[in-house]
């Protein structure tokens, strides 16, 4: 079985960013997974490509959402993978 891990893209100063990232701890225990969280400001062509959206959570390039965590699109994803 492969764990998925999940990519925030993220900004220090951002309070959006590590609201995102402490929601997506209410799935831990249901399911496994991991996350990495990428500081945009320190990757040219990550900030070039996303800057507007951050935060924005990715599954491998595939974009799951921005701004907010999209719960329902998050637990189907995890879901396909369990």
């Amino acid at each position: 079985m492969t764990i998925p891990v999940f990519t925030v893209l993220s900004r220090e100063y951002c309070h959006l960013c590590h609201e995102m990232i402490a929601a997506l701890e209410q799935f831990r225990g249901r399911y496994d997974f991991r996350v990495s969280v990428v500081d945009v400001d320190r990757h040219p062509e990550l900030e070039e490509k996303w800057g507007e959206k951050v935060p924005v959570l990715l599954d491998g390039e595939r974009e799951i959402c921005h701004y907010f965590l999209d719960i329902e699109a998050v637990e189907a994803r995890l879901a396909r993978m369990k």
